[in-house]
């Protein structure tokens, strides 16, 4: 990713930042509807390609499945899913965004992943499998404890 001179961000970077603002303005618009924040997301999961909508399907499901309190919306384009106060807990960073060797799982400081002076916030992810989606539900489970 070149960086410009001016303000030091990628084409990408830019990119991420404008789609932040409109989310933004989007989601104040909805509210914190579960309706709207799940249409955003599927419409985020439909415009990925390969593995990068094979993990956003799977992280999709199992956050359904395991905490279907978390409400759906998009974060800087990615599908996520906020606590009921609108934090993020978890997200996928498709590969495909910031032409990456491979897609991330992240949880953000609200999840309950907390383990001592150190722990894992991001996982890389190569691609779905029944090991992954164990160890995602695990954490999943984990963040909403």
């Amino acid at each position: 990713m070149a960086k410009t001179a001016s303000d030091g961000l990628s084409q990408e970077e830019r990119e991420a930042v404008k789609n932040r603002a409109k989310e933004l303005r989007d989601q104040a618009k909805a509210g914190k509807s579960r309706e709207a924040g799940t249409k955003q997301v599927l419409e985020a999961i439909d415009k990925l390609d390969g593995t990068d909508r094979e993990i956003a399907e799977g992280l999709h499901k199992v956050v359904g499945e395991v905490a279907p309190d978390l409400v759906p919306k998009t974060y800087y384009g990615f599908p996520a899913y906020a606590n009921a106060a609108g934090k993020v807990v978890v997200f996928t960073q498709p590969a495909s965004k910031f032409k990456t060797r491979y897609a991330t799982i992240q949880f953000d400081e609200t999840a309950h992943l907390d383990d001592g002076d150190f722990w894992s916030t991001g996982f890389a992810v190569l691609a779905w499998t029944p090991a992954v989606e164990k160890k995602i539900t695990e954490l999943v489970a984990a963040a909403v404890a």
